[in-house]
């Protein structure tokens, strides 16, 4: 907990029917209970409470009459039968105030003062301390899918966040989409950009893909920067993005706030956090195809992806009756696998820890990938991406994955890769090969389980900062003699079983998932671009900080 520093404003005031001590800071507005006796009571709690002024979400005077209607059990009129027609004002204070699994709830609490002068005094004051908190945005623009999800976008948006921006003094423009890329396409050619100070989007993680693709676009295209090129570095973008989650599937929201609660993200917005967060450039043959900033997957969750888009009809099920199919399809590709690791940082795909709430680990390598990328741009070539660096890997793959993120959610709490981090410049390569449906189910279930999924003889993972794929049909003559000792048999019928895929056999390549969209090339090359973006969020904060902005006093 951040220290009060020195006190602006100290004064007695009342909650409900009890005295109160309350103390401004520059970092803390703290209100703690007046006890009459002196006399230890072990039974009776310390009432204290201690509220950050950067979650401070506002403050407005009323009447003291107008704060306790409706509210009060009869205590304050016990107070003006004994004291009169004595005029008092009251000022309440918004707030944050943590609860669990990592949602944020705004709470708030009446101060009652002696006069009208003292009241205006602390409102005062308290807002001086809000207008300097220049994080906070002031002027946002809106996108909301109304089809995305299960259709409660707009619902959401209005009953839930809504109140809480006009309640902040936060002014919005919004747009209600209405085809597929539209967010995209206006933040690319007509969105006056600035005019705001973020964008928000009211859906899923394809709401999302869609603000990232038309921001990141422009941003290059202003300043130049030839997005088809994949060695070209990207420029980062200037506004912080914020997601209301409304889709099926909440990816990001779980990796960078904890939770998918529409609420939550209104208030971390609020407050102006931000997170920055790295993104994956995808390009074929010198031609930009998506950008990507969860999941990149080739094989099973490329099949399992392509598969449930014949299902949409099934609704959010169609999710898990593909992945039963694929699995028990068992399909494998082969093909080449290059990649450049990451050199000099701290940390590896096996750790135990967790990318936190201010991550030492993003701050070191973003901080090492900024000077390298600047000693880059001053030397003509690059000695971080030499050929004799970059390792290949060839061979029979039932999945290919590159997780930018840990790709946590309800039905995988730990994720793809636990250990992945936000922005530290790189990605964790997960390479699974052929092997055993019984040995691929083990893999699959330790997602959900305390042990090590990378512990398996036919998987392995890599911290990389750039790789390359190559399927096997694309390869030459010389890189095909992936297994000299096949069967005669798989020889013999090669041929019919391609012309004939209802004998079972593998087909010769998959698609790719890129962040939930189908890729139409499977031969691809991933760059990794460090803290290309940034959201409106803080990373998922440690259970120890909820018990101790719950109780700052007990610290």
């Amino acid at each position: 907990m951040e220290r009060p520093g020195r006190l602006l404003l100290v004064s007695e005031l009342r909650v409900r029917n009890a005295a109160y001590n309350v103390s401004l800071s520059r970092s803390l507005l703290t209100w703690k209970r007046r006890v009459s006796s002196p006399v230890y009571h072990p039974f009776r709690p310390s009432v204290c409470h201690s509220v950050s002024v950067s979650e401070i979400i506002s403050v407005r005077e009323e009447d003291e009459e107008n704060s306790s209607r409706g509210r009060d059990d009869g205590s304050w009129k016990k107070i003006k039968e004994r004291e009169g027609k004595n005029c008092r004002q009251a000022f309440t204070v918004m707030y944050v105030e943590r609860c669990r699994q990592h949602r944020w709830r705004c709470a708030e609490v009446t101060f009652t003062c002696s006069d009208v002068a003292l009241c205006q005094r602390w409102v005062s004051s308290i807002r001086e301390q809000l207008v300097t908190i220049t994080s906070r945005p002031k002027h946002l623009l809106v996108y909301i899918n109304p089809y995305g999800g299960k259709r409660q976008g707009k619902r959401i948006y209005e009953q839930k966040v809504a109140p809480l921006f006009a309640q902040a003094g936060i002014s919005t423009d919004v747009i209600v989409t209405e085809y597929a890329n539209h967010a995209r396409d206006h933040l690319r050619t007509e969105a006056e950009l600035k005019n705001f100070d973020g964008v928000v989007c009211v859906g899923g993680d394809g709401m999302f893909s869609e603000i990232i693709h038309g921001l990141i676009w422009r941003t290059q295209i202003d300043d130049g920067v030839d997005t088809n090129c994949p060695d070209e570095t990207l420029l980062p973008c200037s506004l912080r993005i914020g997601i209301i989650p409304a889709g099926s599937t909440d990816c990001i929201c779980f990796a960078t706030v904890g939770t998918n609660d529409p609420v939550t993200s209104a208030l971390h917005i609020i407050v102006g956090d931000s997170q920055p967060i790295d993104v994956c450039s995808v390009h074929h043959n010198n031609t930009f195809l998506r950008y990507s900033v969860s999941l990149l997957g080739y094989g099973f969750y490329g099949d399992v992806l392509t598969d449930s888009e014949r299902k949409r009809w099934m609704g959010p099920a169609r999710y898990d009756f593909s992945g039963v199919k694929m699995f028990l399809t068992h399909h494998y590709y082969e093909g080449t696998v290059s990649y450049l690791p990451a050199r000099g940082i701290v940390g590896t795909p096996r750790d135990a820890t967790r990318c936190r709430s201010g991550c030492v680990v993003c701050q070191h390598n973003g901080q090492l990938y900024s000077e390298r990328d600047e000693q880059n741009e001053m030397d003509e070539a690059s000695d971080s991406e030499n050929d004799s660096e970059w390792r290949t890997v060839r061979g029979k793959f039932l999945a290919i994955n590159a997780a930018s993120m840990s790709c946590a959610c309800p039905r995988s709490p730990k994720g793809l890769s636990p250990a992945a981090h936000l922005a530290n410049g790189t990605t964790d390569l997960i390479l699974v090969r052929k092997c055993s449906r019984f040995d691929f189910l083990r893999h699959l279930l330790r997602h959900t389980s305390k042990d090590d999924q990378f512990d398996l003889t036919f998987v392995e993972v890599h911290r990389v900062r750039r790789f390359r794929f190559t399927p096997r049909h694309c390869q030459s003559d010389s890189d095909l003699e992936l297994d000299l000792q096949e069967s005669s048999k798989r020889q013999i019928f090669s041929q019919i079983c391609r012309d004939h895929p209802a004998c079972g056999c593998t087909p010769t390549y998959s698609s790719w998932n890129c962040d939930g969209e189908i890729l139409t090339h499977t031969a691809i090359d991933v760059r990794v671009h460090c803290q290309l973006i940034k959201l409106f969020a803080r990373g998922i904060e440690e259970p120890a900080v909820f018990e101790d902005v719950a109780n700052p006093c007990a610290i």
